[in-house]
């Protein structure tokens, strides 16, 4: 019976990877869905809103456009609007992006001497979103020993439920 619960374990583990991965090459995004953690979109978006990402690589990154980027330096990604893009004759796009609740733009956020990003830096751009979904993340991601929990619990039930 043990090993028959560690499988199903193993099963649903290895399912939800299989899904992300999945997710990631039909969105072509690194991070197909991303958690706000700030209130620097607002009123676009709030704290603990999940985004949904693509990252097509032929698709032109236009002023307006919600996008979500990685600066070197940064682990974590930033959710903002693109405000500038400058395109150049042979194809490179460089944009400036600022949060809607910001008062200024983002280049205090880039990597010193950076006033642009560059496609390279763009995980995805915002395609829709669930309102406060992924409040249960930044309640992990504050409260460690919440998420340990919560973690034992659901082990727990998957090792010790019984199939009827």
């Amino acid at each position: 019976q043990l090993y028959y619960q560690v499988l199903n374990f193993a099963m649903i583990v290895s399912s939800a990877l299989m899904i992300w991965k999945g997710l990631i090459v039909v969105t072509g995004s690194e991070s197909p869905i991303v958690v706000v953690l700030s209130g620097s979109m607002e009123p676009a978006f709030h704290r603990g809103d999940l985004l949904f990402l693509t990252n097509f690589h032929d698709d032109p990154i236009r002023a307006g456009e919600i996008v979500v980027f990685k600066v070197e330096g940064r682990d974590i990604p930033i959710v903002h609007r693109v405000i500038k893009v400058h395109e150049k004759g042979n194809g490179n796009i460089k944009f400036l992006t600022k949060g809607d609740n910001n008062e200024v733009d983002d280049r205090g956020l880039y990597k010193e001497g950076q006033n642009w990003l560059e496609k390279k830096d763009v995980v995805g751009r915002a395609r829709g979103f669930l309102p406060y979904v992924g409040m249960v993340t930044i309640i992990m991601n504050d409260y460690p020993k919440f998420k340990y929990a919560l973690l034992a619990v659901m082990g727990a039930y998957v090792l010790l439920k019984r199939e009827s």
